[in-house]
């Protein structure tokens, strides 16, 4: 069995050869040490000094040398659709006043399924849909990184270009 020491990005990652894949949803890709079974049917002891969570663009190294790829897994999800950039940004924030793991892509936002919130959206004139895909949430502003790398924005976050109501912006201010 192997067994997974650290995590890093997979970009980062070329002295290493691939081993394996581990397919896992947005749940098992928070973890600090357990056993996974990887696509393959391997076994793999992962056990790092901290909890972490992994994307798609990560990898668990081994101690031989070795890596093993993170895949999310496809996923009931939710993709919630607003009016209009405006109407968007006032459902992320009834998502976000709920502490829900959220993804933001393709100008829409993905959640986990709960007939709940999307009764509640619904309620405030969002479009939700059922999809199945990879889950990718935004980790959250205190939530732990590890030894990911931040963007150069100050106070680390990434780069945010916006036009709203027609007053332009970069996020930082």
């Amino acid at each position: 069995m192997w067994k997974a020491t650290s995590s890093g990005k997979a970009a980062t990652a070329g002295g290493h050869a691939l081993r394996g894949r581990a397919v896992l949803d947005h749940g098992q890709r928070h973890l600090r040490r357990c056993r996974l079974d990887l696509a393959d049917g391997q076994k793999l002891l992962v056990d790092l000094p901290e909890t972490v969570a992994l994307g798609s663009d990560d990898v668990l190294l081994l101690e031989d040398g070795g890596a093993i790829a993170i895949i999310a897994a496809e996923e009931p999800l939710l993709e919630v659709a607003g009016r209009d950039p405006v109407h968007l940004v006032e459902l992320a924030w009834h998502i976000g006043n709920r502490h829900l793991p959220a993804e933001i892509a393709g100008g829409r936002i993905f959640i986990l399924r709960d007939h709940v919130i999307k009764a509640m959206l619904e309620g405030l004139g969002a479009r939700v849909s059922e999809v199945v895909r990879p889950f990718n949430p935004l980790r959250g502003a205190y939530s732990g990184h590890g030894a990911h790398a931040h963007g150069a924005q100050p106070g680390g976050g990434p780069s945010l270009d916006f036009r709203l109501d027609g007053v332009a912006g970069n996020g930082n201010g």
